[in-house]
C-alpha cells in the first residue's frame, strides 16, 4: 500500500441558482464533453418542468427523488474455495448518492424521444413517485441482496 497521505475529496462549488452541492454534483455527472453550461441548462429546465407537476419546490422534489432511488445494500462477488458468491454488503453514503445519480441519469438517457430536459424531468418525477427505471434498478439490487442473504457471513 502507498504510504502517502490520504487525499480528502474536494467539496463541489454549489450551483448558482439553488446553492446546492447535490445539484452541483448531479450537474457534473450530467456533463458530457466538459459542457457545463449545457448540463446546467438541462437540469434547470427539467426542474421548471417539474414545478407544475409536484406540490413541492423543485429542489425538494429532486432531493426526495434521489432519496427514493438510493440503495442501502448491494452484492459484491467474493471468491471462496473455488466458487464465487454474491455477498450482500452495506453501501456507504457517498456511494449511495453516486449510484442514485448515475441510475437516474442513465434511465433518463435511455428514455425514447423528446429533449433531454423532458426525459430527465419525467425520470425524476417517476423516482419521486417511486416508479420508473431508476427505482426499479434499486429494487432489483435490494432483491438480489435479499436472495443472497445466506452468504452474508462471507463479508470481509
Amino acid at each position: 500500500m502507498s504510504r502517502r497521505k490520504v487525499i480528502q475529496p474536494k467539496s463541489p462549488i454549489p450551483d448558482p441558482r439553488y446553492g446546492s452541492k447535490v445539484v452541483a454534483k448531479f450537474m457534473t455527472r450530467m456533463m458530457v464533453g466538459g459542457k457545463k453550461s449545457t448540463a446546467l441548462h438541462i437540469i434547470y429546465d427539467a426542474f421548471e418542468r417539474m414545478e407544475g407537476k409536484v406540490d413541492k419546490e423543485p429542489l425538494e422534489a429532486f432531493l426526495k427523488a434521489l432519496e427514493n432511488v438510493k440503495p442501502v445494500v448491494e452484492v459484491k462477488s467474493r471468491r471462496v474455495g473455488g466458487s464465487t458468491y454474491q455477498v450482500p454488503v452495506e453501501i456507504r453514503d457517498s456511494r449511495r448518492e453516486a449510484l442514485a445519480m448515475r441510475w437516474v441519469i442513465q434511465a433518463a438517457r435511455n428514455r425514447t424521444g423528446r429533449s433531454m430536459s423532458e426525459k430527465l424531468s419525467a425520470e425524476l418525477l417517476d423516482a419521486f413517485n417511486m416508479t420508473g427505471t431508476a427505482f426499479k434498478k434499486k429494487e432489483d439490487t435490494h432483491r438480489m441482496a435479499e436472495a443472497n442473504k445466506a452468504f452474508a457471513h462471507y463479508r470481509w
